[in-house]
């Protein structure tokens, strides 16, 4: 990998160490939404130097998870109530094309079109399980990549990924407050209720599924 600020290449391992670290950092809550990364504080937690720490935070500011400041460095991403119905607005158009392209589902190699959805949504329980949140988070992610892959649409999925990555901030804090209420499965439940609507092979069932399942469960939940 070659540094963008000076032409060095890095080796990749340690830029992949430096930014899996910090997006596990930020999604898992230890960072607040505004919160400012250091340089320095994270090349002493990586035991690594500066270049590749520079370089996973460009990666991650590019994701949408953290921003830059001029001059003042970077925190972790601030996002407004507008911009969250923004993003989710985009992923309710994408993943309703996505309904509307993939029904009536056909069976894959395995015979089971939804056996990805599947997958994702047992990941969930099990790191539920195991107060897991951060893989908890990872798998949900996988459960709504896994739905939009359903329409079979590359192009669709890779419009799709960066919104998804863009909203798996938020996302992950509402499952977090979620469990904070007391309604720690509620995050579980939902998304058993859009898989039994997938598996009706009705697409307009599917459809009323994901309109509900949308961002007024997050809103509701004190995300700012």
């Amino acid at each position: 990998m070659v540094s963008r600020r000076n032409g060095t290449v890095l080796p990749p391992s340690l830029v992949e160490m430096a930014t899996r670290h910090l997006r596990a950092e930020v999604l898992s809550g230890a960072f607040a939404p505004g919160d400012r990364i250091g340089e320095e504080a994270l090349c002493a937690r990586l035991g690594t130097s500066r270049a590749p720490v520079r370089e996973a935070l460009r990666l991650l500011a590019q994701e949408g998870l953290i921003e830059h400041l001029p001059r003042r460095g970077f925190r972790v991403a601030v996002w407004s109530r507008t911009d969250i119905l923004e993003l989710f607005e985009l992923r309710r158009v994408l993943e309703r094309y996505a309904i509307d392209s993939a029904f009536p589902l056909a069976a894959d190699g395995d015979g089971d079109p939804l056996r990805r959805v599947r997958a994702a949504l047992e990941e969930m329980r099990v790191a539920d399980a195991a107060g897991n949140a951060f893989e908890r988070d990872n798998a949900h992610r996988r459960f709504h990549a896994a739905i939009v892959a359903l329409s079979g649409n590359r192009q669709l999925e890779l419009a799709y990924e960066p919104i998804l990555v863009k909203l798996q901030l938020p996302m992950a804090r509402n499952l977090r407050a979620e469990a904070r209420l007391a309604q720690r499965h509620n995050g579980i439940r939902r998304h058993e209720e859009l898989l039994t609507a997938l598996e009706s092979g009705d697409a307009a069932t599917a459809r009323e599924a994901l309109l509900r399942h949308g961002e007024r469960a997050y809103l509701d939940l004190d995300i700012r």
